[in-house]
């Protein structure tokens, strides 16, 4: 009987933790719609105070002054190209540096991953200056391309942590049957671990699709072509010495979060899933 009254839900506890949770919600969602709020209103508005937090009318002139009288449309696709690129290519050297890590009998590979963590750890500003003069010299300063390789390099580290813990929680019995039931290892590899560890994948994936995306420094140092230039970038031309363009740059925050908003509606369950996952094996 006592296991049974446990289990049994407790009205009072559901209520405060929907509560609590309403609460975090609204200072978490806060920030967003003040955002939202001043991006739409006449410009005479936002500097009124007290402040009113719905408009008293839409104005869409600083979407119009971002998206067409500014390199802002420019700095965004250049985000999603180099940010989609890398990820692609950090998350498929990792998987494959991290299945070969956890299934297969290397030696020292403690040690290995090991060195792999530790590289990770050098702080960002420590590398600018050797990585700034190595790519003048081999010329590939103000390339997309040197963009995507430093980010790469950064994150491809970190995935091969995290996977190497996904891919040591499958089954060795799963990968013996199909083997058996003629699969190569490679086969089985593409075939029956990748599907099995996409929500693991996804999750990875998609944080470093975030840190990639906020990032200032690498994106600032290693480019001075407007044409070149990410979005965290294009967000500080709205604050200068004479002043905060308030409506433009909360309008220029708001298309710059739009795409991680739409990433994790899209893919919430897988996320959800990977990271539930990471939790029950820790």
């Amino acid at each position: 009987m006592s296991k049974k009254a446990n289990l049994e839900r407790n009205p009072a506890a559901d209520t405060i933790t929907v509560i609590i949770l309403a609460i975090l919600v609204v200072i978490v969602a806060f920030p967003i719609a003040w955002g939202l709020s001043t991006s739409l209103k006449p410009t005479g508005e936002i500097n009124r105070f007290p402040p009113t937090l719905v408009p008293s009318a839409l104005d869409l002139s600083s979407y119009y002054k971002v998206l067409f009288q500014s390199n802002f449309a420019t700095y965004f696709l250049n985000s999603i190209f180099i940010t989609g690129l890398c990820i692609v290519i950090a998350t498929v050297i990792a998987a494959h540096a991290a299945y070969a890590i956890a299934k297969f009998n290397i030696r020292y590979k403690n040690q290995i991953m090991f060195i792999i963590l530790m590289t990770s750890m050098i702080p960002t500003v420590a590398l600018l200056i050797p990585t700034y003069m190595m790519s003048v010299k081999l010329n590939l300063y103000n390339t997309r391309f040197l963009l995507a390789l430093i980010y790469t390099a950064w994150r491809a580290p970190v995935l091969t942590w995290i996977l190497r813990g996904f891919f040591e929680k499958i089954p060795k019995e799963i990968e013996e049957a199909s083997i058996i039931d003629g699969c190569s290892k490679p086969r089985a590899f593409y075939e029956l671990v990748i599907p099995i560890s996409k929500p693991g994948i996804v999750s990875a994936a998609l944080l470093s699709a975030v840190y990639v995306w906020n990032d200032f420094l690498v994106s600032f140092t290693f480019t001075t072509k407007e044409e070149l230039r990410m979005i965290s970038i294009g967000l500080y031309n709205y604050i200068s010495q004479y002043g905060i363009q308030w409506g433009e740059l909360m309008a220029a925050v708001m298309i710059s979060i739009t795409p991680i908003i739409i990433l994790f509606i899209c893919l919430q369950s897988q996320f959800v899933e990977g990271l539930a996952a990471g939790a029950v094996k820790g």
